[in-house]
C-alpha cells in the first residue's frame, strides 16, 4: 500500500515530462494516489501528450490561474471527477523572460512584475480558495519554490515572486490550520525544466550546485524533489505547516 493510497490529488501545473509537476504526478500515482492535472492555452496540447505517460492517464483541466471564471468553475470540474481533493499541488510560476529576467530587474515595468506575481504567488491563495469546498480534513496544499530568502544572479523578478510564494504559504498555514489544512512548500534546486531554460544566464546555478552542494547536486534529477513533495501530501507530516522543506543538496546550509 501507497503512502497516498485513495487520495485524491490536484496537480496544477504540467507540461513536460521534465517538469517537477508531471514527475510529482507519476509517483503520486505510484502511491496509490487519483490524479488531476491542469494547464492552460496552448500549453494544453503539450500536456495531453505528455500524461499519456502516466497509467491511468488522469483528467486534464484547463484552469488559467488569472482568469477568475476559470478559478470560479474549478471546485466543479474538479467535482466532475472526484467528491473531495486531499492535496493541492501548486507547480506554477511565470514571469516574462524577455523583461523580467536574466539582469534586466531595473528596467521592469510593472505590469510584468504584477503577472509574475500573481501567477507565481498569490495563485497559491487563489486556487487553494477556488478548491476550498472540496478540500478534506485533513488535506496537504504543497507549493514549489527556489530559496527566496537572498538574491541571485538572472532571477530578478521571479525571485521577488517567490519570496512573496512563501510569504503566502506562512499565510494560508495560519488561516487554513483550523480547517485542518497544512500548506509547505519544497525548495528545490536548479532542475532542467522548462522554466529555467527560459532564464538566460540560469546555467550559473550549475556551477554554484557543482562546488558547494555537500551530497553532490543532479540537475537532470527530479525526483527527490518529486518524492518531498508527495511525502509532505501524504499523513507523515501530520503536525507540519509553513514549513520550507529544502531539497537542493545541502546549498542552503553552506556559507561561500
Amino acid at each position: 500500500m501507497g503512502i497516498l493510497e485513495g487520495k485524491n490529488i490536484l496537480v496544477a501545473g504540467v507540461t513536460l515530462d521534465t517538469s517537477i509537476g508531471f514527475h510529482v504526478a507519476r509517483i503520486a500515482q505510484r502511491e496509490g494516489a487519483n490524479v488531476i492535472v491542469s494547464n492552460f492555452g496552448r500549453a494544453m496540447s503539450l500536456t495531453r501528450r505528455v500524461i499519456k505517460k502516466l497509467d491511468p492517464v488522469p483528467p486534464l483541466l484547463e484552469v488559467d490561474v488569472t482568469d477568475e471564471q476559470h478559478l470560479a468553475g474549478l471546485a466543479a470540474a474538479v467535482g466532475e471527477h472526484v467528491d473531495h481533493l486531499d492535496g493541492v499541488v501548486h507547480s506554477l510560476a511565470f514571469a516574462n523572460p524577455e523583461t523580467a529576467l536574466g539582469g534586466k530587474f531595473l528596467s521592469t515595468p510593472w505590469n510584468d512584475v504584477g503577472t509574475a506575481v500573481q501567477v507565481s504567488a498569490y495563485s497559491l491563495s487563489s486556487v487553494t480558495m477556488a478548491v476550498k469546498p472540496l478540500l478534506a480534513k485533513p488535506a496537504s496544499v504543497v507549493g514549489l519554490t527556489f530559496d527566496a530568502t537572498i538574491s541571485w544572479p538572472v532571477y530578478d523578478w521571479m525571485g521577488v515572486a517567490k519570496a512573496a510564494l512563501e510569504s503566502t504559504s506562512r499565510y494560508l498555514a495560519r488561516y487554513l490550520g483550523p480547517d485542518g489544512v497544512r500548506v509547505n512548500l519544497v525548495a528545490a534546486g536548479p532542475l532542467e525544466t522548462l522554466s529555467k531554460k527560459a532564464i538566460g544566464g540560469a546555467e550559473e546555478f550549475n556551477t554554484v550546485w557543482g562546488t558547494r552542494a555537500p551530497i553532490g547536486w543532479d540537475p537532470r534529477d527530479v525526483e527527490p524533489t518529486a518524492k518531498a513533495v508527495v511525502a509532505l501530501l501524504s499523513d507523515w507530516f501530520p503536525a507540519t505547516t509553513g514549513e520550507i522543506v529544502h531539497v537542493d543538496g545541502g546549498v542552503h546550509a553552506t556559507g561561500a
